[in-house]
């Protein structure tokens, strides 16, 4: 009864969590402490969307359990977004889950296609839920290097070549949080040929997709033809619309993975609460 447990012993402490600890006791010794931690937006949500919540809030109706993959207004706005901003067409129905942030949606989406065992081929650095999710769910992870260009190309030819048994999944997230890179259409053209050669299912992690500048604006992996064969892609509302403690996000893409989280998600929750997916819609 004394040992730890088996996925915990898995876990190191959680990054973030030391950080704030650490910012804590600092703070207690009358330290003056800039915050580099949690990336928390430090705007507040913008007024329209505020005014949304408190609107639909004092609806006894939106009390009630929600939806777990979101209500269908939802679901179209975020393919609307697709629309307007990558020029990439997804069908709400078949293709787009809301999920409860992107890290949610990850960290579930993992433990739906995930069996015992299985090679997951993740960046190094990355943020902690794309390596960690795949842990919990009793995967491998064998790191790759993190730059958008030959060298990862390279890197995952030797995985697929070399890892017993083959890598079964790809994490990517660009612009890439801690290190900033952006990839351009040309990598995620030659990614999304490499995965499907080798069966390989990608997931893209584009929480950061506004945040950028001058002119090389980050693109989507969907919009490469033939993505949605292999790829699914999270985004949030957390940065973009300073809405972090909603916790709001989306995944998009491919039917086959949207299916395997929307089962899954159906047994876990009932979707975030209804005026805070209203308010989304109107972000």
């Amino acid at each position: 009864m004394t040992e730890e447990f088996h996925r915990i012993r898995r876990l190191p402490p959680y990054v973030f969590a030391e950080v704030n600890k650490a910012k804590a006791t600092a703070r207690a010794r009358g330290e003056d402490i800039i915050d580099l931690g949690m990336g928390n937006p430090d705007t507040p949500t913008p007024p329209h969307i505020v005014q949304k919540l408190v609107e639909t809030v004092a609806d006894p109706r939106a009390h009630r359990y929600s939806v777990s993959r979101g209500i269908p207004g939802l679901r179209r706005a975020l393919a609307g977004y697709y629309e307007r901003r990558f020029n990439v067409g997804l069908d709400p129905e078949t293709e787009v889950i809301a999920t409860l942030g992107s890290k949610e949606g990850l960290a579930n989406l993992a433990a739906a296609i995930t069996s015992p065992g299985d090679t997951i081929l993740v960046p190094n650095p990355s943020y902690p839920i794309h390596q960690f999710g795949f842990i919990i769910a009793g995967a491998s992870v064998r790191s790759i290097p993190a730059t958008p260009d030959e060298e990862m190309l390279r890197a995952l030819d030797r995985a697929v070549h070399h890892s017993v048994p083959k890598p079964t999944a790809l994490i990517v997230n660009f612009p890439s949080n801690p290190t900033a890179y952006v990839a351009d259409l040309d990598f995620y053209r030659e990614l999304v040929a490499f995965a499907r050669k080798h069966d390989i299912w990608i997931m893209s992690d584009l929480a950061y997709a506004e945040i950028y500048f001058g002119d090389r604006v980050p693109p989507s992996i969907l919009e490469v033809p033939g993505a949605k064969d292999i790829a699914v892609e999270f985004t949030s509302l957390s940065k973009t619309y300073s809405m972090a403690g909603w916790r709001m996000g989306f995944a998009a893409g491919n039917p086959r993975l949207i299916a395997a989280l929307t089962r899954i998600k159906s047994y876990l929750d009932y979707g975030a609460f209804t005026p805070i997916q209203v308010a989304a819609v109107a972000a």
